[in-house]
């Protein structure tokens, strides 16, 4: 059995409602949060290579339904309710190997798409919360369920494919793209609309990881209703889609680098996302129902995001062993969520967004970690006001 928990103490200098015309107010306030608590266990029959892994993820402390203000609907307060609350199963799968370099797994897993897949655990990343340019595009480890199989190659080249069930476009907006288009509203996935998913990590050179990822699949038939279809003078009442879906197919691919040698530690990402027919969906969205609890803002039809921090451990140098790891680091994330839309959609310099961090890491013995960085962010233009964080963050692994 294995566990992480991540702990959140943060002051803003600005006010929560960051959709103002010249940005969020000045403010002086502290969160606290118990971000996550994830159980992970795992089991297996050796002897026909056979594995099982079940994972659950506690999010802010318990699990239940939340009020939520939310400023992009006009201050309104939602009613924030996930599967089983906000208690998560984000992995429960069975593997099966098939050689020794050749596996297959069936049930809910990551999908195989930028520096989360892999890295998602506190010691693995060196700020005190995930990647922000990553987690603001796409679902915060994304998890959905389907197929994989996974290849090693052993000149140190692994190959991973999926097949799992695409998103839900009725989640998509300008702020957060399809980040919230993960299906977790209703008790049964939709998979109407598949999605596959191709990886290639080349671990070949000792502490540099290196590799690419592209998505590809359907959003319009996993809405919950069948609300976005196309139109036609002869269709026949007792067909569901008589014309046929109204496509809006959603693409997207991401580089990335992991470094951990002669104690430099760092991570980076590009990542760029298409969606199709993105105008329809925004018509489409803007009249959904207010008691689904989505944004209905347009979404953009393109999303660019690229991040990467940079650390080095000077415990050494102050006499530490190998037990201690202190990290002063920098990060650097962007994102732009309404990237080169097009022409009847404005271009909002709100949503492109940029994140400069500096902070210190220390790792005792790879299972507790204290970080402290401060961040400062800023918006696509000079008439928003920059936006300062100073957050602590405690954790463990094990």
């Amino acid at each position: 059995m294995n566990a992480y928990a991540d702990l959140q103490f943060a002051y803003f200098n600005y006010g929560e409602n960051q959709n103002r015309a010249n940005g969020s107010q000045k403010d002086s306030r502290l969160v606290f949060d118990t971000t996550r608590l994830v159980l992970e266990l795992e089991a297996g029959l050796p002897e026909y290579g056979i594995e099982a892994e079940f994972e659950v993820e506690f999010e802010h402390g318990g699990a239940g339904a939340a009020l939520e203000l939310e400023y992009e609907e006009f201050g309104e307060f939602d009613t924030d309710v996930e599967k089983a609350g906000e208690a998560l199963v984000e992995e429960l799968y069975l593997t099966k190997k098939l050689g020794r370099n050749l596996e297959v797994s069936v049930g809910r897993f990551y999908v195989a798409v930028g520096t989360l897949f892999a890295d998602y655990r506190p010691t693995d990343y060196l700020g005190t919360i995930r990647s922000e340019a990553e987690t603001r595009i796409i679902p915060n480890t994304w998890n959905d369920m389907g197929m994989q199989l996974r290849l090693d190659i052993p000149w140190g080249l692994r190959l991973t494919g999926q097949v799992v069930n695409g998103l839900d476009s009725t989640g998509f907006n300008s702020n957060t793209w399809v980040a919230t288009g993960l299906q977790q509203r209703f008790e049964l996935v939709r998979a109407s609309d598949l999605a596959g998913v191709l990886r290639a990590d080349v671990k070949r050179f000792a502490g540099f990881i290196f590799g690419v990822s592209a998505y590809y699949g359907g959003t319009t038939r996993n809405r919950p209703k069948p609300d976005l279809v196309k139109q036609c003078d002869d269709a026949n009442p007792n067909v569901v889609a008589p014309c046929g879906y109204v496509s809006a197919p959603l693409f997207v691919a991401d580089a990335h680098l992991s470094v951990n040698r002669a104690g430099w530690r760092a991570h980076a990402m590009v990542m760029y996302g298409h969606l199709g027919n993105a105008a329809a969906v925004s018509a489409r969205n803007a009249r959904l129902s207010n008691l689904l609890n989505v944004l209905r803002t347009p979404v953009s039809d393109n999303a660019l995001t690229a991040w990467g921090e940079l650390g080095y451990d000077i415990a050494p140098a102050l006499g530490l062993d190998g037990n201690h790891r202190l990290e002063p680091y920098v990060r650097i994330d962007y994102m732009d969520s309404q990237f080169r839309p097009r022409a009847e959609l404005f271009d909002n310099p709100r949503f492109e967004r940029t994140v400069y961090t500096v902070g210190t890491s220390y790792t005792l013995a790879g299972l507790a970690v204290i970080k402290l960085d401060f961040g400062q962010r800023r918006m696509g233009s000079s008439a928003f006001r920059p936006e300062n964080t100073l957050r602590m963050s405690t954790g463990f692994v094990y």
